[in-house]
């Protein structure tokens, strides 16, 4: 890049895509046999809705805003104004089982029946026998009854309110609830698959402790590992994780004996120990719903941190082969509110998991972390979080921003995952340039953060994160879009080594059509040395300068040059 270059370039982008009728009409289902499901595309893991690709822009509810039909009432409008295709609503076990064996799911039919009236999909989270490392969500009948429905305990006795892994009772009352839930939700949505994912317990791991130390949890401790873990680590031996595999290898790679003797003594036996405790529990309920209708089904996972203690055996990156040992059936593991966003999401695209993220920052955070999960790593969806969408006071207009993006872009992401003529970036204001390659070009974006929109205009807060994705239509030819960033080129094939930017014009997508609007050259490309498509951020920037900012996309082309 030329000295000036690195001086004068900037970039700051808006986000749009267009989506067909199954991105947003559940009426017009398919065949019944045609459910949702998952299916490779190139390297990249697509859901498919009505035997189309999909990608979910979502939003979830807060944990208990989908037990009541009259609160949602007013606010499925909200959504479909926020530019959401997808909302991630809680089923809670007490509501739908009030009574052993009786189930009243009047309230669920309720939210499906006026999602599908506004064209929204489901994402159904089954709240059960675990939210946030803690049993808040069984029955009454359940909960009183702790003789025959035990809990774990944590050094000392001491019981915690969480449903031990270790019963039999508490996993089979989950697993006859779910596989009525599933059997329930394919009667009334069989044919029009407004509810297209399952999202199996919630933040499952164990607090306070790194494992559970009842009488039977200790029993099982000191025994054997068993021969189905110990089959699949030889079987996946040189694919395995590498924190997992370095465990297992310091210990000698046993392949029978205590937990101890096979993984060593220590707080990373005791995790491991009740990944495979919890996932043989979440497995089997998990595969008590399949049966019935076998939707995708995954797990969300505490990310916050990684210290074992926060929540020991949830399916963090190091434990997911563990939990592909005792889970077979659960799809894919799905990170929430990921301190370091880059690093966990390399992490849980590791052995080809998909990408669903589940709960996610708002505002310009979650903007620019949207458009890196479609365009670095062929996420399936994104929702933002954040106490829940039915309780915004006033619109996240950053993030409704990039779903507007997005859903314009939408067709060409899903022509182009898994291909390699796709990538995004994300920066923060101290972050080092970043180079992705797209196609035949190598692109280096920069942090520009914000500017000042006219000469006699405050320049707003620069933002705590920049983010764009990147398309290659073609071997010359590209679009792109995002917010604040400035990017330049090189080509990464043979032949003259320089690469200038040929024509740029800023435009929107109208029912899958490229709409351009202005061309731009001069100051608006830096007399052609970079990439800039300027979105103004903040209250501080007046509506004439929003409205002589480019449209959020640009189509360009390059030429090369000696």
């Amino acid at each position: 890049m030329k000295p000036r270059t690195l001086f004068r370039c900037t970039f700051i982008f808006g986000l749009a895509i267009v989506s067909g009728r199954s991105q947003s009409n559940p009426a017009a289902a398919g065949p019944a046999s045609e459910i949702p499901h998952l299916q490779k595309h190139g390297m990249a893991t697509q859901l498919i809705v009505d035997g189309k690709p999909y990608l979910a822009r979502a939003g979830e509810l807060s944990n208990n805003g989908a037990t009541s039909v009259e609160y949602m009432a007013p606010l499925w409008h909200n959504f479909v104004e926020a530019k959401l295709n997808t909302v991630l609503a809680g089923v809670s076990w007490a509501q739908v089982e009030p009574q052993e064996g009786k189930f009243d799911f009047s309230v669920l039919d309720g939210i499906i029946r006026d999602a599908r009236s506004h064209n929204l999909r489901l994402v159904l989270l089954w709240f059960a026998s675990y939210k946030n490392g803690s049993s808040s969500y069984p029955p009454d009948w359940l909960k009183r009854d702790f003789e025959r429905f035990p809990r774990v305990q944590v050094s000392g006795g001491k019981s915690i309110e969480m449903l031990s892994p270790f019963s039999v009772s508490n996993r089979d009352a989950d697993a006859r609830a779910f596989a009525a839930l599933m059997r329930h939700v394919k009667e009334v949505d069989g044919r029009a698959h407004t509810v297209i994912m399952i999202q199996v317990e919630n933040e499952v791991g164990m607090p306070s402790d790194s494992r559970d130390r009842s009488p039977v949890a200790n029993q099982a401790f000191e025994g054997p590992a068993p021969r189905e873990l110990m089959d699949y680590l030889q079987a996946h031996k040189d694919a395995l994780i590498p924190e997992l595999r370095q465990v297992w290898q310091a210990a000698g790679f046993k392949t029978a004996g205590t937990w101890q003797e096979v993984f060593g003594k220590g707080v990373a036996t005791d995790e491991i120990f009740m990944g495979w405790s919890l996932a043989r529990y979440v497995g089997r309920v998990a595969e008590a719903g399949k049966a019935e209708y076998p939707l995708p089904m995954y797990m969300n996972v505490w990310t916050y941190g990684f210290e074992p203690v926060l929540a020991s055996g949830a399916p963090m990156p190091d434990l997911m082969d563990v939990w592909r040992a005792g889970a077979p059936r659960i799809d894919m593991y799905s990170p929430d509110n990921a301190k370091n966003f880059v690093v966990m999401l390399e992490k849980y695209t590791q052995s080809g998991n998909p990408l669903f993220i589940p709960e996610e920052a708002p505002g310009v955070e979650g903007a620019a972390r949207s458009l890196y999960a479609f365009g670095r790593h062929d996420a399936i969806g994104y929702s933002r979080m954040s106490g829940g969408v039915d309780r915004l006071e006033t619109p996240d207009k950053d993030l409704i921003g990039s779903y507007d993006l997005i859903q314009q872009l939408t067709p060409l992401i899903l022509r182009h995952q898994g291909d390699g003529t796709m990538s995004a970036v994300l920066l923060g204001p101290g972050d080092p340039p970043q180079k992705v390659r797209v196609g035949n070009y190598t692109f280096e974006a920069t942090f520009l953060g914000a500017h000042r929109v006219g000469p006699s205009e405050t320049a707003p807060e620069t933002p705590a994160r920049a983010g764009a994705i990147f398309i290659a239509v073609g071997p010359d030819e590209f679009f792109a879009a995002g917010n604040g960033v400035t990017v330049t080129f090189a080509p990464n094939t043979p032949g003259p080594p320089l690469a200038g930017l040929a024509t740029v014009e800023e435009g929107t997508f109208v029912d899958g059509r490229w709409v351009p609007r202005r061309r731009l050259a001069g100051d608006d490309t830096i007399e052609g040395d970079c990439l800039q498509l300027r979105w103004p951020l903040g209250s501080k920037v007046p509506l004439w300068a929003q409205r002589r900012s480019a449209e959020g996309i640009q189509h360009f082309t390059l030429y090369r040059y000696r």
